[in-house]
């Protein structure tokens, strides 16, 4: 195995050409730019190892991912930005580094086990498949929040289910349990939920027996011009994202997630 970077937040282990990328951040997973940050250095040195020929995106607790970590609106400044958040994380933006995670030459399968909400879901839809359970929960969740959908999804999750299902999943903020997903195209395998890590590397396998050229300029073929456009999407979704957080609507979705009640939106 070519000499991986001590990471803080992600454990990465190589067996019989499948890498194994585990999100450790129990119970919820809420990611920020230096855990994707994190994951976009492991897949650059899994492209250039050829002991790798295809990942699992998988973590650790309850949840896959359960998205940004919002906390309870009292954290926002005026910007509707964290007020913990520093110049360079703003300038240095998620949205640039999850780029990188679309340009990724490795194929990677995700092991869905748990929530995927927001831009958790996000990062679900940067694997090429992904393996579920009927216990996990996926969601666009972000007009519950007064807020616009991120992390590319307008193109990821189109592409993935259809426009009218996407739209569906953004318009409700509804939350689709796995099985669900699973007629809906989101996921590709649903298998009980102990099995699901290994559903996904058993995939990783079968993929990895074959000819590693041959797969990977496949998959350059099928996803071509996807770093691209989430790019183009990313600029716009942060535009509108920016826009929204300094609304009142936002402060209230969060607090109202926060407390587990119906958030009371004004339109302002």
């Amino acid at each position: 195995m070519t000499d991986m970077p001590n990471f803080d937040d992600i454990g990465v282990e190589i067996k019989e050409l499948v890498a194994t990328i585990e999100i450790q951040r129990p119970p919820h997973n809420f990611f920020d730019i230096a855990l994707i940050h994190q994951i976009g250095d492991a897949l650059e040195v899994l492209d250039a190892d050829p002991a790798c020929r295809a990942a699992v995106l998988c973590a650790q607790g309850k949840a896959f991912c359960a998205g940004a970590n919002f906390g309870t609106g009292e954290e926002l400044g005026a910007d509707g930005q964290l007020k913990t958040q520093t110049p360079t994380d703003r300038a240095q933006h998620l949205y640039v580094e999850a780029i990188r995670l679309f340009e990724a030459k490795t194929p990677i399968i995700g092991a869905i086990h748990g929530a995927a909400i927001g831009g958790g879901l996000g990062l679900a839809m940067v694997p090429d498949f992904r393996v579920t359970c009927p216990e996990a929960r996926f969601s666009a969740n972000f007009t519950r929040l007064g807020f616009h959908p991120g992390f590319g999804l307008t193109v990821t999750l189109t592409e993935a289910i259809g426009k009218q299902n996407a739209a569906l999943m953004f318009y409700t903020s509804r939350r689709f349990k796995g099985d669900e997903a699973h007629a809906l195209g989101l996921a590709d395998v649903l298998v009980a939920q102990d099995k699901v890590r290994d559903a996904a590397i058993a995939l990783a396998a079968e993929i990895a027996e074959n000819a590693p050229l041959g797969v990977t300029e496949t998959r350059a073929t099928m996803r071509r011009g996807l770093a691209e456009r989430v790019r183009a999407a990313t600029d716009h979704e942060l535009a509108i994202q920016t826009r929204l957080r300094a609304t009142k609507d936002f402060k209230e979705g969060v607090a109202a997630m926060s407390e587990r009640r119906v958030p009371d939106f004004k339109g302002a």
